[in-house]
């Protein structure tokens, strides 16, 4: 089982011998805590998914746990036990349970939180974060207006419940269970009240129009010239959250698309692909903040489609590191969610919304985070048609996954990308991570690569681009450095001495800076450039010999 949000496994030796540190496993718990709670398997090495079939764990030390970490923490609820692994080897099943309404720290003062597989420390400006996310929680499970369970709108509830039964992502477990217990389980009703998540689908209009804070939504047209042409709105709390996400994408706005030639065929392209649509604003209705006010607005231009969503990111997660991180708001939501087969998958979608715009030829959606809201922008236009040809022969001839699609989509957009661009363009801490997105794209010669460590770059291999009839547009992005360095010989035979960036600017601006600076710092080796100055006032000129 992979370490993520809500699982982690440690050592034996974290608690045991000379190098015990019970600090650090207190740092974890909090984390644990301050997040949406967890597992902790103390006892089994982080390279290995058991532990060592001879290990066995005695009481003593599930004892000396449970007084310790109450010792060294603060507002941390934990229940340890000895479990037992296939193997037959034993280690301590630590559950750590979700600080719900407090936040969690060490006793020394110290904050930390959970964020995918990282424990990650609290800065003084996330704890009013942590603390909205920690009253999400509560508004889910919270009964407030006492509405009875015989208030309910029957057809709602029976709809769902039907839904959830017929889904394929429910376990046959779950949907063995009664009507009432499917609706404790999802957490829609507590002691035949509706919880706010009840409420929220399957309440009746009155209820849901009380309800602090149920969704609206604005879907605004604008023409070329900026002017508003079109407005719906949804803000009358008749419809739960999949009548709403239904009535959306039913718009007849979505339809439009282009057509490009695909040899003999004609292939076409959505201008907002339906499952795009889908998933952001699914993501937007999950992750909304609804212990505040504010309306998700659906801005429709000709050049792009807007949709802001009130309230920032939940805590952990940013716009660089959207298509790779994963944390759930409105947790018992979003399992709905996922489990009515709404979003692709739970916590985020970013990654299927990339994939299918990369797929189709265009950028990809950029994610900005302001004070109140979050904006997700759409561009409309392709932004090569060989791109979106290139793609599809390829998808069809080696069958990619996900992760190899985007890859491919953005060097294919980019026509050449170093290593450390594509690892910031992915949010990728290292190269082990850039080799698991980059899949068989190396092996099955679709992508290829020069240079090595930091400094490789990756492009695609031109016998496929001939094959699509590619007509990006020529650059110096790939040259070869002997040829970038004939280019420079040349440039300061004019307009020596000259510094770096003029020279850059010269010869070719997309040349990556550095490229330029070993060719040139190898010229000075081989005695053809000097340099004259130092630091910024710096300049190059031929050497005398070369002269």
């Amino acid at each position: 089982m992979e370490e993520n949000s809500h699982f982690d496994k440690k050592s034996i030796k974290l608690i045991q011998g000379k190098s015990a540190n019970w600090q650090e496993l207190a740092k974890d718990c909090v984390c644990f805590a301050n997040g949406v709670g967890g597992e902790i398997h103390i006892g089994i090495e982080d390279e290995r998914e058991l532990p060592e079939a001879s290990q066995k764990i005695k009481q003593e030390l599930v004892d000396k746990l449970n007084k310790t970490i109450p010792q060294l923490t603060i507002n941390v609820g934990i229940i340890s036990s000895i479990e037992t692994a296939e193997n037959g080897g034993e280690y301590i099943n630590l559950k750590v349970l979700r600080s719900s309404q407090t936040i969690a720290c060490t006793s020394s003062g110290k904050y930390y939180m959970r964020v995918g597989d990282e424990c990650r420390p609290l800065l003084p400006e996330d704890m009013s974060r942590v603390a909205a996310d920690k009253q999400a929680f509560v508004w889910e499970e919270k009964v407030v207006r006492k509405v009875g369970l015989e208030k309910a709108d029957y057809q709602m509830r029976d709809a769902i419940l039907a839904d959830i039964i017929n889904s394929e992502r429910v376990s046959q477990f779950v949907k063995e269970m009664s009507r009432e217990e499917l609706l404790e389980y999802y957490l829609l009703t507590s002691n035949e009240y509706l919880t706010n998540l009840g409420v929220l689908w399957f309440g009746s209009r009155k209820d849901r129009a009380l309800l602090h804070y149920a969704p609206t939504i604005q879907f605004i047209k604008f023409d070329e010239n900026g002017n508003k042409i079109n407005k719906r709105l949804w803000d009358d709390f008749s419809k739960n959250p999949k009548e709403l996400l239904n009535e959306i994408i039913a718009l007849p706005d979505w339809k439009e698309s282009v057509e490009i030639s695909d040899g003999i065929f004609r292939k076409t392209i959505p201008n907002y692909d339906i499952e795009v649509i889908r998933e952001i604003i699914a993501n937007a209705l999950v992750h909304k903040v609804y212990t505040m006010r504010g309306d998700i607005f659906i801005n429709l231009y000709h050049d792009r489609l807007e949709v802001h969503s009130p309230g920032r990111l939940p805590l952990g997660v940013t716009p660089s590191n959207i298509i790779s991180k994963s944390v759930q708001r409105n947790q018992h939501l979003s399992k709905i969610f996922h489990d009515l087969k709404l979003i692709e998958k739970e916590g985020s979608g970013y990654d299927k919304v990339f994939e299918i715009q990369l797929f189709n030829g265009k950028p990809e959606p950029i994610v900005e985070e302001w004070d109140d809201r979050v904006i997700v922008t759409l561009k409309k236009q392709i932004i090569s048609k060989e791109v979106v040809r290139l793609m599809s022969n390829v998808n069809d001839e080696f069958n990619l996954n996900q992760k190899e699609i985007i890859t491919l989509g953005l060097i294919a957009q980019s026509g050449v990308l170093t290593s450390i661009a594509l690892s910031n363009k992915l949010c990728l801490r290292n190269n082990d991570s850039l080799k698991y997105w980059m899949g068989n794209l190396l092996k099955n010669d679709i992508v290829l690569s020069k240079g090595k460590t930091k400094g490789t770059e990756y492009f695609v291999n031109p016998k496929l681009l001939k094959e699509v009839d590619f007509k990006g547009k020529t650059d110096l992005k790939k040259i070869e450095p002997h040829r970038l360095e004939h280019l420079i010989l040349e440039d300061l035979k004019i307009y020596a001495p000259a510094a770096k960036s003029d020279i850059h600017t010269r010869v070719g601006s997309e040349i990556h800076e550095k490229k330029l600076k070993r060719s040139i710092d190898k010229l000075i080796e081989e005695g053809k450039v000097v340099k004259i100055g130092e630091k910024r006032g710096t300049q190059y000129k031929l050497s005398d010999k070369k002269q």
